[in-house]
């Protein structure tokens, strides 16, 4: 039998703060060719998406607690558009920036869902979008972390990865966030595509390992871990026992990181994986029970619904075992909806952590 976890990051009462949690992060309009490919599409239907923002949402909409995100939007119709989105996924825009500078635009995101032996495909256009030139100081700390004050705090290596600036202001926000005690993840997130203009993979290493001293609870894979941290190797078809490995390493260099966890995905096509997760706390490693042949609709966001699933989890003061295992539930349901962000409800998520099936409910 496992024993408790001893070293699980100490989280304020709810009574004491305006948030449960809050992101930082650049929200990106997605456009969705459907079933078409994005070269012979005659019409897009639109989300509103970004790697750290789908976990804000996803605590408010899905699990029902409370959520802000930190951004800046243009002050203009397609602001206007995106901003509506967040709104109706009951996350609050309080700090969101609006830039009515010229030129000011958002990021496009054009992403093909993938079938059988096509994969996934993402075409970012989001070079000069008003969040990569948030920069250090552009945020009231005080008035965020002091006076509403949050829980939790999730931001990642998306959002840092989008110019000096942001990488400098993404230090900055761990470092306030805990100095008020706030509770901080990061979701490693390399993209090559994002790193490749300044720096590459030693660039993002050195950055990350400024960052995490300041992290309680990391997500990433193994190919994160290699080319976001210079740790482990790269390797996309995870396994637990070389994370366990890469874990272990990460927390003997990083002891104030509690929690590291990964999603655990074998592709078997684009539209069929074996899905499951790891958690390494404490010295332990932690598996929840795997779903072999998963069938996948729409994979992009999986790995937020993942994380966002294992936050609330320990927001409930659930073990990381059970945390793991809603996260991995609610990674499996996200990806049967279209869209980035989650359209599961938490007593679908709660009921497939806790073994149900896919059998009709009446």
């Amino acid at each position: 039998m496992q024993r408790e976890v001893d070293r699980l990051p100490k989280i304020k009462d709810s009574k004491s703060c305006a948030y449960d949690l809050v992101a930082m992060g650049e929200v990106m309009l997605r456009l969705d060719p459907g079933e078409d490919r994005i070269s012979h599409a005659v019409q897009f239907r639109v989300w509103e998406g970004g790697g750290e923002y789908n976990v804000a949402k996803a605590i408010s909409a899905c699990f029902a607690l409370r959520s802000a995100i930190v951004t800046s939007l243009a002050d203009n119709p397609v602001g206007d558009l995106v901003c509506g989105r967040i709104r109706q996924g009951g996350v609050d825009t309080r700090f969101v920036h609006r830039d009515s500078l010229p030129g000011s635009r958002v990021g496009l995101n054009f992403t093909e869902r993938g079938f059988g032996a096509r994969s996934a495909l993402g075409v970012s256009d989001r070079a000069g979008s008003c969040a990569s030139h948030m920069k250090k100081d552009d945020v009231d700390w005080e008035l965020l972390f002091g006076e509403y004050g949050s829980r939790w705090f999730h931001t990642g290596g998306i959002f840092a990865a989008l110019s000096e600036d942001t990488a400098a202001l993404t230090l900055q926000a761990v470092q306030k966030a805990k100095q008020y005690g706030t509770v901080v993840s990061y979701d490693l997130n390399y993209r090559p595509s994002l790193w490749q203009d300044h720096g590459g993979r030693e660039a993002a290493a050195s950055l990350n390992r400024r960052i995490l001293p300041f992290v309680d609870v990391l997500f990433g894979n193994e190919t994160d871990f290699y080319d976001a941290l210079g740790i482990g190797e790269s390797n996309e078809q995870a396994q637990s026992d070389r994370f366990y490995k890469c874990a272990e390493q990460i927390c003997a260099l990083f002891p104030n990181t509690s929690v590291v966890a990964s999603s655990l995905r074998l592709v078997r096509s684009a539209c069929e994986n074996d899905w499951s997760g790891a958690a390494y706390a404490d010295g332990q490693l932690f598996t929840a029970q795997g779903m072999p042949g998963l069938e996948i609709l729409d994979r992009v966001g999986g790995g937020d619904s993942f994380a966002s699933g294992v936050i609330y989890g320990m927001l409930c003061g659930e073990s990381v075992e059970k945390s793991l295992a809603l996260g991995v539930a609610h990674g499996a349901l996200a990806m049967s909806t279209p869209g980035d962000t989650s359209m599961a409800t938490v007593s679908e998520v709660r009921r497939l952590a806790d073994g149900g099936t896919a059998r009709i409910i009446r």
